[in-house]
C-alpha cells in the first residue's frame, strides 16, 4: 500500500477525533464577538435550520440548470461503470478488493486469486456486502477499512463508520466462515486505531472514558492518548495500559508489523503533526513479566515506514547526524532494530535513497525482499527498487512510462509480488503486475472516459514573490485562442506534505475539460512535491509563501493569455479550502468564482474545533500572541470586509464531517450573505470529511460545481 504507515498516519490525523461538537463551552463569552458561533452547534435545530434553507436556496440555483442533470449523469456513468479497475490489496499471494457501482452503493468487500485476478473476468468471492449488513442491521454503515492478521489473513478487524463519520467501529470478521465473529473483539464507536498483537491480543488506542481523577482519556485534539493491550474474552475496561500521553501530544497509533523476517509491535507518538517517537515492546523474558514500551533512540523529525529484514525503514524530513554519519532531509534509510533497542543507530544507519533537489520520495512501499520507491522528479514519477547488500543498498528503476504518476498500489510482505499504477492527466490509468526478478507487465488499462485528442498537457512554471519557481500543470484544449478568454479552474493545496501529481482526469476537472475549459493545478509550497523543504517553507509563520505562489500561478495564467478574470476560477478544499478562502479576501480582484469545499476558515479557532489541535504543527497557535498575530492576518474569517467585491463563492461541507468541521464554512458564508456578498452553500447531510458517502454523492457534487462555474466562467 502507498506510503503504507506513514499514510495511515496522515489520514488517521486528517480525520480522526471525537464525537460531533454540542455547542461549544465558551459560546456565552464569544457571542458578542462572533454572533454567529452558533452554527458550531453540528447537529443543533436552529443551525440545521439555516443549513436546510441555504441547501433549498442553492440547490434550487444550480439543479434549475439545464445542463445539471446531464452533469450529474455523465459523472455518475464513470462512477457506476463496469469497467473499472478493481484495484486490490495483496494480502500473501490473494488480491482483495472493495468495489462499489450502482448495484453496490454501499460496496462489497471481495477477494480472488492473482491469476484470476489478472484475467479479464476474475472470479470474485464476496467476503462482505455491506449494503445487506446495513439492512439487515438497520444501520447506515460506511465501510473505512480493515485490518487482517498475517500469515494467513484469516481473521480482520472491520472499521464501519455511522453515515461516513471518521468514528468508527471495529468488529472481528472471520474471512474463512465470512462471518462476524461471536463473541469476538468488538469495540464501542470511537475514533480509534487497532492492530494485531496476535490472534488472541490486539493493542488499541480509542476512548477509554474517563479516569479517577476526571481526565478524559481522549486528548485536546480528540485522539486517544492511551494505548492499552486487550486480551480475548477480557473487558475492554480491564485492557492493560501501556502508555499514557499527554493532553497536548498530537496521537499514539498503534502499529504491528507481521513479516516472514519477523514481528515488531509498539506505538508511534507524535508529539506534533510533523514529529514522531518510536516505541517498541520488549521481548519478554517470561510469562509473568509485563509488557514494556521501550523508546527507541532516533531524532523526532521523521516519518516511518516500516520494517524490512530486522531494519526500520524511515524517511527523514530533517537532516540527522549520528556517530560520524549523516543523513539528509527527505532521504529514506534503515537501521537495525537490534542497533535501535541497544541504543546504537549509528552503528548500521544507512542511506538507501537520497532525492536531489528536483526530487523527491512520494511513496514507499515494503515488499518481502526490497523495497519500492515512488519518486518524483520535477513532480513527474519514477519507480526504484532497492535490494539490501553486504555493504549498504542497491537501487534501480524499473522501466516504468514516464510524464505521469507511478504508485505502488500494494505490495505483499508475503509473496514479494505487487500492483503498481501508471496514470497521467490524459492517459487512463493502467495496472502492471511486479514478480520478483521480472519485469513490469500491464494486466489491466482503464479505457478512455473522455476524448484526450484534441488535448495537450504543459507543465510551467511560475515565479512567486520571492523569486521562487512555482510549478504548475494546465490540462487545456489544444487550439484555444490565447486572448484571455478560456474558461479555466485553477486547483490547490498546499499543505501536509501532499504532493499533486498527475492523475487522469475525473469528476469536475473531466467534466470541465469536456465543457471546453482548461484545468490547472498548482504544486505550491507546503505540499511536498519537492520534499519537506517545500513543506517546510510555508509552515507557520510563513504560510503566506503557499499563499503568494498561488497568486503568482494566477496571475501567470492571465499573462500568458490563456484567461483573464473573468473567465478565472478556483477550488480547493480542506486545507485547499482554507486557501481558497485566503484567495478570495487577500486578491478578490483576481479571479470571478472559488468553490471552497470542506474548509477551515476560522483560524483563530481552528484549534477548538474536533480535530484542529492536532494541525497546530501547520499552522501555529492562535492562543499564542505571537503566533496569533501572524495567523490573523490571513485567517479568512476574520479579514472578509463588507466594503469590498469579492467573487461569488460556492461553499460545500458535511454535517458528519468530524475531521474539519462544518462550523468553518457554515460561519463564513453566513458573515458573507448578511454582508450581501454573493454566496452558494451546500451541505450534505453525511458523507464526512469526502463530503460524499457514496458514488451518487460524489456525482451530484461534481455536477454542482461544474455547473457553478460554467455560470461563472462561461456564461
Amino acid at each position: 500500500m502507498k506510503k503504507w504507515m506513514a499514510g495511515l498516519i496522515m489520514t488517521a490525523l486528517m480525520g480522526a477525533s471525537g464525537a460531533h461538537a454540542a455547542e461549544p463551552a465558551d459560546s456565552a463569552q464569544m457571542t458578542d464577538k462572533d454572533p454567529y458561533l452558533w452554527l458550531e452547534n453540528v447537529e443543533g435545530k436552529k443551525a440545521l435550520d439555516w443549513v436546510h434553507m441555504e441547501n433549498k436556496r442553492s440547490l434550487g440555483v444550480l439543479e434549475a440548470d439545464p445542463r445539471f442533470e446531464k452533469l450529474k449523469a455523465r459523472a455518475l456513468k464513470d462512477y457506476d461503470a463496469k469497467d473499472k479497475i478493481a484495484y486490490g490489496q495483496l494480502l500473501g499471494g490473494a488480491v482483495h478488493n472493495f468495489w462499489q457501482d450502482s448495484s453496490h452503493v454501499r460496496g462489497i468487500w471481495r477477494r480472488t486469486s492473482m491469476k484470476s485476478y489478472a484475467s479479464k473476468e476474475p472470479k470474485w468471492i464476496t467476503l462482505i456486502d455491506f449494503d445487506k449488513l446495513a439492512k439487515e442491521e438497520g444501520q447506515n454503515w460506511v465501510y473505512k477499512g480493515r485490518d487482517c492478521l498475517a500469515p494467513d489473513f484469516g481473521r480482520c478487524l472491520i472499521r464501519l463508520s455511522h453515515g461516513g463519520a471518521d468514528a468508527v467501529v471495529v468488529r472481528e470478521f472471520d474471512a474463512v466462515t465470512k462471518q462476524f465473529v461471536k463473541d469476538g473483539f468488538v469495540t464501542p464507536e470511537s475514533k480509534q486505531w487497532v492492530s494485531w498483537i496476535d490472534r488472541d491480543t490486539l493493542m488499541i488506542a480509542t476512548d477509554f472514558g474517563k479516569e479517577a481523577d476526571g481526565s478524559s482519556s481522549m486528548n485536546e485534539s480528540g485522539y486517544p492518548r492511551q494505548v492499552r493491550i486487550w486480551k480475548r474474552g477480557t473487558p475492554l475496561s480491564d485492557a492493560k495500559l501501556i502508555l499514557n500521553a499527554d493532553m497536548k501530544t498530537v496521537f499514539n497509533f498503534p502499529m504491528a508489523s507481521h513479516r516472514p523476517d519477523g514481528t515488531y509491535t509498539g506505538v508511534i507518538q507524535g508529539p506534533d503533526f510533523f514529529t514522531q517517537i518510536i516505541y517498541l515492546l520488549k521481548d519478554k523474558t517470561d510469562d509473568t513479566q509485563e509488557p514494556e514500551l521501550k523508546q527507541l533512540d532516533l531524532p523526532r523529525d521523521i516519518d516511518f515506514k516500516g520494517f524490512f529484514g530486522g531494519r526500520m525503514i524511515i524517511q527523514m524530513r530533517k537532516d540527522w547526524t549520528v556517530g560520524g554519519k549523516t543523513a539528509p532531509a527527505g532521504s529514506l534509510i534503515s537501521v537495525l532494530v537490534t542497533d535501535l533497542m541497544a541504543d546504537d543507530p549509528a552503528r548500521s544507519l544507512a542511506v538507501i535513497y537520497a532525492p536531489d533537489d528536483h526530487s523527491s520520495i512520494d511513496g514507499v512501499s515494503i515488499g518481502k525482499d526490497r523495497i519500492f520507491l515512488s519518486v518524483l522528479h520535477d513532480v513527474t514519477g519514477k519507480l526504484i527498487t532497492a535490494t539490501p547488500t553486504g555493504d549498504g543498498w542497491q537501487t534501480a528503476d524499473m522501466g516504468m512510462p514516464k510524464n505521469g504518476s507511478l504508485d505502488v498500489v500494494s505490495a505483499d510482505a508475503w509473496s514479494d509480488n505487487a500492483y503498481v499504477r501508471y496514470e497521467s492527466f490524459l492517459k487512463p490509468s493502467s495496472l502492471y503486475e511486479v514478480h520478483f526478478g521480472g519485469k513490469p507487465a500491464e494486466i489491466k488499462s482503464l479505457p478512455a472516459r473522455f476524448d484526450a485528442s484534441g488535448m495537450v498537457t504543459e507543465q510551467k512554471f511560475a515565479t512567486s514573490k520571492d523569486g521562487t519557481k512555482v510549478p504548475y500543470f494546465v490540462i487545456r484544449p489544444k487550439n484555444v485562442p490565447m486572448d484571455g478568454s478560456t474558461p479555466t479552474i485553477l486547483y490547490g493545496y498546499g499543505g501536509f506534505e501532499i504532493a499533486l501529481t498527475p492523475s487522469y482526469m475525473n469528476g469536475l476537472g473531466k467534466l470541465w475539460l469536456e465543457e471546453g475549459g482548461a484545468y490547472v493545478i498548482a504544486n505550491i509550497r507546503g505540499g511536498g512535491e519537492y520534499g519537506p523543504k517545500w513543506h517546510q517553507a510555508a509552515l507557520k509563520s510563513h504560510r503566506q509563501r503557499a499563499y503568494d505562489d498561488f497568486i503568482a500561478v494566477g496571475e501567470d495564467l492571465i499573462h500568458s493569455g490563456l484567461t483573464s478574470t473573468p473567465h478565472l476560477g478556483i477550488s480547493g478544499r480542506s486545507n485547499g479550502g482554507l486557501l481558497m478562502g485566503v484567495m478570495t479576501t487577500e486578491r478578490p480582484d483576481l479571479w470571478n468564482a472559488v468553490i471552497c469545499g470542506s474548509p477551515l476558515l476560522d483560524m483563530l479557532r481552528f484549534n477548538k474545533l474536533l480535530a484542529g489541535a492536532s494541525w497546530m504543527g501547520e499552522y501555529g497557535n492562535p492562543d499564542i500572541p505571537a503566533e496569533r498575530a501572524w495567523i490573523e492576518k490571513y485567517s479568512p474569517y476574520q479579514n472578509v470586509k463588507a466594503d469590498v467585491k469579492y467573487p461569488e463563492v460556492f461553499f460545500y461541507t458535511s454535517t458528519k464531517d468530524d475531521r474539519v468541521h462544518p462550523g468553518h464554512a457554515r460561519k463564513m458564508a453566513h458573515k458573507m450573505i448578511d454582508m450581501g456578498k454573493p454566496v452558494l452553500y451546500y451541505e450534505n447531510t453525511e458523507g464526512g470529511h469526502s463530503a460524499a458517502a457514496n458514488l451518487k454523492q460524489r456525482a451530484l457534487t461534481d455536477a454542482l460545481e461544474t455547473v457553478f462555474m460554467l455560470k461563472k466562467l462561461k456564461d
